[in-house]
């Protein structure tokens, strides 16, 4: 018995590897960015016709995209966050994070932006675990997120660890429901819904949350890498993941978070003259419409092989069939 499970597994294999392998997006479009500081680029989102970027590295403004032949040219949008709400994470990741940002800049350590269909922009602070609101009028406000949402996520194994928070924000165009998604050990899903100008958990805040590692792509060797996430969209009823060490976009529920199908970048992102010395990955902002999907690099201080040293965007094509194709 033992044999004839060894040679079904054998003959198997090839065929569950093929099964397992990712549909490759197609690179349409990739630009260096201009005028953001440091390289830091955590968060993108299309809003009102134009593409908007936001860095991790700056509590005062976000910048408008316009694009060139070669390069999108940053221009900065000043704003002045009142003070961020205390959501009660504990002593000491408080104090991490401030002195991150006392040693880096970017106290609030902005790490995803969204737009809802009337072009209010949503930043996620990672810091403070909280979101702030841009409003088409009037002045920059910090949502009144239910109490229990750190609580919630906590219980559930996230938000225990200093630079392991909300890494990503979705909104729905309504502006009604309200996506985050926790970094990594654990990564997770959460929502809130807005009732009566009040944001509620509605049978409670996580979809859902998981640890473990999982492998790699092909091209750095297929080594185990900690699950994570590293942005977040909204798109036709569904969630669209970032996974930037897997070098993968994924489709999810709406109901539980639960992946539907995923696609990978990473025969374009990996190519020898895209890559950079840090063997983690570097992805880390996502938009997707029907078109395609954009992406966006957070290269830090760090140059790529080409010698290119500022944040980079991909913009790649839809697949085959839409986002919306059967799992």
């Amino acid at each position: 018995m033992q044999r004839l499970l060894a040679a079904c597994l054998l003959f198997c294999a090839p065929l569950l590897s093929a099964a397992a392998a990712l549909e490759e997006l197609q690179l349409l479009n990739e630009r260096p960015v201009e005028g953001v500081s440091g390289g830091n680029l955590s968060g993108l989102a299309w809003c009102d016709s134009a593409l908007w970027v936001v860095s991790d590295r700056d509590d005062r403004q976000i910048y408008r995209l316009a694009g060139q032949d070669t390069q999108w040219q940053a221009t900065a949008e000043p704003f002045v966050a009142p003070p961020p709400p205390d959501v009660r994470l504990p002593w000491g990741l408080r104090m991490r994070s401030w002195l991150a940002g006392l040693v880096r800049g970017g106290e609030l350590d902005f790490e995803g932006l969204s737009c809802d269909a009337a072009g209010n922009r949503y930043l996620v602070s990672e810091a403070h675990a909280a979101v702030l609101q841009l409003p088409v009028m009037g002045e920059p406000n910090w949502l009144k997120l239910p109490q229990g949402l750190v609580r919630q996520a906590r219980a559930s194994g996230m938000l225990l660890h200093h630079n392991s928070l909300f890494e990503g924000v979705a909104v729905d165009p309504a502006g009604e429901r309200l996506y985050l998604a926790a970094e990594r050990m654990r990564r997770g899903l959460l929502v809130v819904h807005k009732q009566r100008a009040t944001w509620r958990c509605t049978g409670g805040c996580v979809l859902f949350s998981e640890a473990g590692s999982e492998a790699g792509p092909e091209q750095l060797g297929s080594k185990a890498q900690p699950r994570d996430f590293s942005g977040l969209a909204f798109y036709n009823e569904k969630l669209f993941t970032l996974e930037r060490q897997a070098h993968r976009i994924c489709r999810r529920s709406l109901s539980n978070g639960q992946v539907e199908k995923c696609w990978s970048f990473a025969a374009e992102a990996l190519t020898p003259e895209r890559r950079y010395p840090p063997s983690y990955g570097l992805a880390e902002a996502l938009w997707v419409d029907q078109d395609g999907a954009w992406v966006g690099v957070d290269n830090g201080r760090f140059s790529r092989a080409d010698g290119e040293s500022r944040p980079i965007i991909w913009q790649f094509a839809a697949p085959k069939g839409g986002w919306g194709s059967k799992p």
